[in-house]
């Protein structure tokens, strides 16, 4: 099913929501392969430090600095770990790195980096530098037709150029060199970002018997938050209750007795009672209403997920767009939870993003509810304790989700949560 509110009215405009979606997915690719250079340059400078060990242990030189290889590669790695997970599911470390050369080399967690030290500090290097000069090159040459002339005839050819620059007609043909590195950098760089990222994915997350461990305490963890953010859903609702409807049923009930007491006295005076005494009894129902909604929104069963959201889409200050495809109907929990996630990130993006436009993506993959929200707002947007944020990380990791954050100053934002779901 696919829902959609404020979806742009002219191809014209949908052709610029296009390109502007693609120029986000290209710069999100660069900036993905230039952090991944920082990395790989720390893991080419570690391969070579586990070469030159490795030779001067030939003649008992490299043997006093051995120990120092596993604690090296190990920082390396942890560095990388922590790159990847601020673009995707979290890589969790192993800890501190063995102690002594032949306990690392017995830990499958090492050999592992090991492998990763290899593959990115040459492969995963090249991409970086790759990913680096594309854009470079191909602002420099689409731009050289401009400048060219007040370059000295020693330097008027630049890199990457294969023919000699004499005249007008060759500088025309560096800018045509520059559209192919610009079309290069449209077409692959979201592609190198992935390739370059994917030995990180494959060799550095913990081997079985740590994962499970970890996974242990990691449910433990996120148990103790469900608990926590149970009682703190009871509160609410308690308060709710008892500050809201509870009151106003109170004055329903005063009014009620005051008019019973009007009626012998002053008819017309019992008749005003009894109006207030009607309208308090609306705000309590109204007020009830509200609170009902907040446990489980009676939307969800009467349009389904994709209708709920495009409701709140529609009372969204911001121009939003929903897109829904979903077959069929998920796990209730998984259906409420993306419908506070939604609803909690619509109202922090009109109060504080300053966003000309919204996105909200859902897709079910596999068995696994994947929401995505987007805006093109500020940016800046920081968890922290207290924030709608955490809240929304608490609701979700109670239901053994994921969530990441992106939001670099200057916009945009994006909201990744992935959920497990059960038809």
């Amino acid at each position: 099913m696919r829902a959609k509110q404020h979806e742009p009215a002219t191809a014209e405009e949908r052709r610029r929501h296009g390109l502007v979606v693609r120029a986000r997915v290209v710069l999100d690719a660069v900036e993905h392969l230039v952090g991944g250079l920082g990395t790989a340059v720390l893991a080419s400078a570690a391969l070579t430090w586990i070469v030159v060990v490795a030779l001067t242990s030939v003649v008992g030189v490299g043997l006093i600095f051995a120990p120092t290889v596993p604690r090296v590669v190990r920082a390396v790695a942890d560095r990388e770990r922590a790159r990847l997970s601020r673009w995707g599911p979290e890589i969790i470390g192993p800890g501190p790195a063995p102690a002594g050369v032949r306990a690392a080399l017995a830990d499958p967690g090492m050999r592992r980096e090991l492998r990763w030290v290899s593959a990115h500090g040459t492969f995963g290097l090249f991409l970086g530098l790759a990913g680096m000069t594309l854009p470079v090159n191909g602002v420099q040459d689409l731009t050289y037709p401009l400048w060219w002339r007040f370059l000295p005839p020693a330097d008027a050819t630049p890199s990457l150029v294969f023919w000699e620059v004499r005249d007008s007609s060759d500088a025309l043909a560096v800018a045509f060199l520059g559209v192919a590195f610009v079309a290069g950098l449209l077409l692959l760089s979201p592609g190198m970002a992935r390739l370059q990222a994917w030995p990180g994915r494959r060799l550095l997350p913990p081997t079985a018997d740590t994962d499970l461990s970890l996974r242990v305490a990691q449910l433990s963890a996120t148990r103790a938050a469900a608990l926590d953010a149970h009682a703190t859903e009871l509160r609410r609702i308690e308060r709710s209750l008892h500050d809201g409807t509870q009151n106003r049923l109170v004055a329903v009930t005063v009014l009620l007795g005051a008019s019973r007491r009007a009626l012998a006295r002053d008819p017309s005076a019992a008749d005003a009672m009894l109006e207030r005494a009607q309208d308090a009894a609306e705000q309590a129902l109204a007020e009830l209403r509200t609170v009902v909604r907040g446990i489980l929104p009676p939307v969800l069963a009467d349009r389904g997920l994709a209708g709920a959201l495009a409701g709140l889409a529609a009372d969204c200050g911001v121009a939003c767009t929903v897109d829904v495809e979903v077959p069929g109907r998920c796990a209730a929990s998984a259906e409420a939870t993306t419908y506070f996630v939604v609803a909690e990130a619509l109202t922090n993006i009109a109060k504080h993003s300053r966003a000309g436009q919204a996105l909200v993506t859902v897709r079910l993959q596999g068995g696994t509810l994947s929401l995505r929200i987007e805006d093109d707002g500020v940016g800046g947007a920081e968890e922290r304790e207290g924030s709608g944020l955490t809240g929304i990380r608490r609701r979700i990791e109670a239901h053994d989700g994921h969530l990441a954050l992106t939001s670099p100053p200057g916009g945009p934002t994006t909201l990744q949560v992935e959920l497990p779901c059960g038809l």
